[in-house]
């Protein structure tokens, strides 16, 4: 688990293909790695990863066919940065919200303006995922925990101060640019909830009647 508050921005050095799969090495930049052990997880722009080995400077991590088909990795070479935060702890100040670190799928930057001093972005997501988007609501973006400021449909507007640009990615962020999407994990909870007995079903959606008959539609 994690929360979204990036500690470092560190830098892929090697893509390596292994059979289908790939393995990636991290440069980790200024994030401590000093208790970080075999096994551990580091949120790599939002990917939950594995550590398999350390080099000293960074670390190594399997992708699996899932995680490349479910998020930007494919389109990363060596040489792209990316947002890394390490595995909460018990004590950590819980500032950003619950992170999972397991990506739900790509979207895509598609507006960059500024206003005063923060820069605002437009993102579309994929159509399926707009329902758990809120306005004031959190989502990861390259695992980073941001509000949702405003919806136009399957798109959403987030409002970046100085600080975050800096100390993540986003300074970068142009129109076009590929990013991971987490949606709120509570949001997809309630909605599997919500379906009771028909979650056991093959085939089942959260539909407007079955919210009705649930008594949350007057």
């Amino acid at each position: 688990m994690f929360t979204g508050i990036i500690e470092a921005v560190g830098t892929i050095t090697a893509i390596t293909p292994k059979g289908q799969d790939v393995s990636v090495t991290v440069d980790a930049g200024k994030l401590d790695l000093s208790d970080v052990k075999l096994g551990d997880s580091i949120a790599t722009n939002g990917v939950c990863l594995t550590v398999v080995a350390l080099t000293g400077h960074g670390y190594v991590a399997d992708l699996s066919l899932e995680t490349l088909h479910r998020t930007a990795f494919t389109q990363y070479k060596a040489g792209q940065k990316v947002n890394l935060e390490k595995a909460m702890l018990p004590t950590t100040r819980f500032g950003g919200h619950m992170v999972s670190g397991h990506v739900d799928e790509v979207a895509e930057i598609i507006e960059r303006t500024h206003t005063g001093r923060a820069i605002e972005f437009w993102v579309k997501a994929p159509a399926h995922l707009a329902r758990y988007i809120s306005e004031k609501g959190s989502v990861a973006i390259d695992g980073i925990s941001l509000t949702v400021n405003a919806l136009r449909g399957d798109e959403f507007k987030l409002t970046i101060v100085p600080h975050t640009a800096l100390e993540t990615t986003m300074e970068s962020f142009k129109p076009g640019r590929k990013v991971n999407l987490e949606v709120d994990v509570i949001a997809r909870y309630l909605e599997r909830l919500m379906l009771g007995d028909k979650a056991a079903e093959k085939k089942s959606e959260l539909t407007m009647d079955l919210l009705a008959r649930s008594g949350f539609l007057g």
